[in-house]
């Protein structure tokens, strides 16, 4: 059965403009990189860039990374001076930004996890919300 994520592909227009976003601006570790691919970590986290045609979409679909309390400040910084857009302002506990990768993929660095997530939701709860021990 499954355990954990093994790894996230994500379809860039152009390889280089990715590999280095992720490696210069995020911080993953680059591993390998090709004509039209590159490995990447992050911790655990595997990252595989594909040259693909990207298909952009219009949901809430995104993927989110943990920053430390103490170091969001200076990350909220880095992206707004190197100009990137946002997609989205922070209405959730804990601080977070919500920024696009050159390809539009939609990111999100967040402080805080499941634990303080579910103890906020358990304060004001979303609509019909159930919460399973």
């Amino acid at each position: 059965m499954l355990k954990e994520l093994n790894h996230l592909t994500l379809a860039v227009s152009s390889v280089d403009q990715s590999f280095n976003f992720y490696r210069h601006i995020l911080g993953f570790k680059p591993v390998a990189k090709w004509d039209t691919g590159a490995y990447l970590t992050l911790n655990t986290l595997w990252l595989c860039l594909s040259q693909d045609q990207v298909c952009r979409y219009n949901d809430y679909t995104h993927y989110a990374f943990s920053i430390d309390h103490e170091l969001i400040d200076e990350f909220i910084n880095k992206i707004r001076n190197e100009k990137i857009p946002e997609w989205k302002d922070n209405t959730s506990e804990g601080k977070s930004i919500y920024f696009l990768d050159p390809n539009g993929h939609k990111l999100e660095a967040h402080v805080g996890n499941l634990a303080t997530r579910i103890r906020e939701c358990k304060k004001r709860p979303y609509s019909n919300m159930v919460f399973f021990d």
